[in-house]
């Protein structure tokens, strides 16, 4: 059972999401926030496996609520769920250490899936976020990033996660056990210095 914690300051989007979850076999809503505050404290105390968080709320908004809760329970996964799709709302939630970013207008399908991906350790991003990462990893310049002291099947797992892969599609193609593919992602997160797997994936386009 996946123990999910809802954060938004708006009792209507709240309730929609409750009941959304409520359908679903394999989640349970914990708890309620409706502010920055609130959710930290409940995050504390509830111990959710995935935080749905709002970013713009009255007093401690997402981004910095983001960061407290990771900051006390680094294993909580936040999966942001926003209205605004820009770059000023999303680089700050992925340096905050969020590992996924959905814009309000997704489809239901979407959240449920991002939640069962948060939860098993995988991103999840509406596709015109993710396309805009992408875009930026490429159009920069940057110096080619060193993969020298990787192993050949941490390259293979990073350039797959560079594609977008969640852990069992890249287990699936190497022919590997999913917790095989975690063990690798914790490693190359190591040697990379790459605090989350968004940033892991921009990593892999900057090694080409």
């Amino acid at each position: 059972m996946i123990r999910v914690l809802l954060v938004d300051d708006q009792p209507l989007i709240r309730a929609g999401l409750r009941m959304l979850c409520a359908a679903e076999q394999d989640l349970e809503v914990v708890g309620e926030a409706g502010d920055g505050r609130e959710a930290v404290s409940l995050a504390e105390r509830l111990a959710p496996d995935v935080v749905v968080m709002d970013l713009r709320m009255p007093g401690v908004d997402g981004i910095s609520a983001t960061s407290r809760i990771l900051a006390s329970r680094p294993a909580t996964r936040v999966l942001v769920l926003t209205t605004f799709g820009d770059d000023d709302h999303l680089y700050p939630a992925l340096t905050a250490g969020a590992c996924g970013f959905l814009l309000k207008d997704a489809p239901p399908a979407d959240l449920l899936e991002g939640i069962r991906r948060a939860a098993a350790g995988d991103s999840a991003f509406s596709q015109d976020v993710l396309r805009r990462l992408v875009d930026r990893a490429m159009s920069t310049r940057f110096s080619k990033k060193p993969t020298e002291g990787l192993t050949t099947r941490e390259q293979e797992v990073l350039e797959l996660v560079g594609e977008g892969l969640s852990n069992a599609e890249i287990a699936e193609r190497l022919h590997i056990g999913v917790t095989t593919v975690k063990t690798h992602i914790t490693a190359l997160m190591t040697k990379t210095n790459s605090p989350n797997r968004v940033r892991l994936a921009l990593y892999a386009h900057e090694a080409g």
